[in-house]
């Protein structure tokens, strides 16, 4: 068997604005001024808290907590709204699909979102029940830390070896790396293809056609 590890922010989901707009909500509410798009998309995939530290390095632990958690309310202000919607990328729906129909393949996820984050977004997206592990920011230590993937690989019993993990940032791939499973990149997300590469991705797909075909020479490769 072999295991498909996803991130959701900027590899299944465009979630690029909604992420903006509730940083600059998180920011405006302690007074200062967001981090410009470009910084801002280098923290996509962090824990919340992780994040804040990389954006405020100046600042203490108390305002870490308290952007963090402006950041949440806010995101959830604007999702119960539909002011910034978070569409899949263009065939990411197809793509899990046509590897759900595998008999030799399950589907995992291991995001920096909340668990109520990524049970909202399977639900809106009607992907409930497609992903035999789910890993998430609230059970583990940050990316690049190993421990989503390597739960992910207890609870699904599936080898290093036969497991890939697909993601946008750099974050991802080294995670990858620690954890002993091949790092993909994916050239649409948040982190640009010379920052993949440096952070261990082996491959890097354009597009989602591309990485279908990435992850099948991996698995011919895991199977000789």
């Amino acid at each position: 068997m072999y295991l498909a590890l996803f991130d959701v922010d900027g590899t299944l989901v465009d979630s690029a604005g909604m992420i903006s707009a509730s940083l600059a909500a998180a920011f405006a509410a302690e007074g200062m001024v967001p981090p410009p798009p470009a910084i801002a998309r280098r923290v996509v995939g962090l824990s919340l808290v992780e994040a804040m530290k990389f954006l405020t390095p100046e600042a203490g632990a108390a305002t870490h907590q308290r952007l963090a958690d402006a950041y949440r309310t806010a995101f959830w202000e604007f999702r119960r709204s539909g002011a910034h919607p978070e569409p899949l990328f263009e065939g990411a729906r197809e793509l899990l699909e046509a590897l759900r129909r595998r008999d030799d393949v399950v589907l995992g996820i291991a995001t920096g979102k909340s668990r109520r984050g990524v049970d909202h977004l399977l639900d809106m997206q009607h992907m409930t029940g497609w992903f035999a592990t789910v890993q998430t920011a609230d059970d583990h230590p940050s990316k690049p830390h190993p421990a989503m993937v390597l739960a992910a690989l207890a609870e699904t019993a599936i080898a290093p070896r036969n497991t890939v993990m697909i993601g946008d940032t750099s974050f991802d791939m080294e995670m990858a790396v620690r954890a002993g499973v091949r790092p993909v990149g994916v050239a649409w997300g948040n982190h640009d293809r010379d920052t993949l590469a440096k952070t261990g991705a082996e491959k890097i797909a354009n597009n989602t056609s591309e990485l279908v075909d990435i992850l099948e020479q991996f698995w011919q490769e895991a199977a000789a």
